[in-house]
């Protein structure tokens, strides 16, 4: 007899997954109290990297169903998701997800609409890196300086190496000039390591 699992989660311990719960039971599905498996965690990790979730997929078994409220309980992003869903399909676990209209993940109509979704997501990436290049191209062209400004200008970075070489300590220059003792490693090396411009 199919068995249903209800996996819900939350980012922080200030928030409740009773909502969750809700949702799937006014949607008709029958779940478990010790079938239930309520998860804090972040989003952003991985499905497969989730104790509960690792566990729960221990658990299950060819004819279980797995309900879930929304797509970001299956995986931090669509390939994240899709490969969840595959391997859960791989064992012959369904996969409802109540934001798709409660739509079987597993299924023809449910495959269809994962690659829809990790269409978009893809095509959302390549917009956001072409933009992201576009902006820089610009901001090139306009002569802006880009990344973090530098710690150390010129003079105080000659003032570094001079006083490196008559026996300051790194620590004593980074305390000195506020910044962190690798600015100052860096300085010196970027100094003595510049070509000449004397004539040999």
């Amino acid at each position: 007899m199919a068995r249903t699992f209800l996996y819900t989660r939350v980012s922080t311990t200030s928030q409740t997954t009773e909502n969750q719960v809700a949702e799937v039971k006014a949607a008709g599905f029958a779940v478990q109290s010790s079938r239930t498996i309520t998860e804090t965690i972040s989003g952003s990790a991985p499905a497969m990297q989730r104790p509960a979730f690792r566990r729960l997929v221990d658990r299950l078994e060819a004819g279980d169903v797995l309900v879930v409220t929304k797509l970001d309980r299956l995986g931090r992003n669509a390939m994240d998701v899709r490969s969840t869903v595959d391997a859960l399909a791989a064992i012959g676990v369904r996969v409802h997800c109540l934001a798709l209209g409660g739509v079987d993940l597993t299924s023809s109509a449910g495959r269809m609409t994962m690659q829809v979704i990790a269409a978009v997501a893809e095509f959302e990436r390549d917009l956001l890196v072409e933009r992201t290049q576009a902006g820089l191209s610009r901001a090139r062209s306009t002569g802006k300086t880009l990344g973090r400004p530098a710690s150390l200008n010129e003079e105080q970075k000659r003032q570094v190496v001079a006083r490196l070489d008559a026996g300051s300590s790194v620590s004593a220059l980074a305390r000195e000039y506020q910044t962190s003792r690798q600015t100052i490693i860096r300085a010196r090396f970027r100094l003595t390591s510049e070509p000449s411009d004397r004539t040999l």
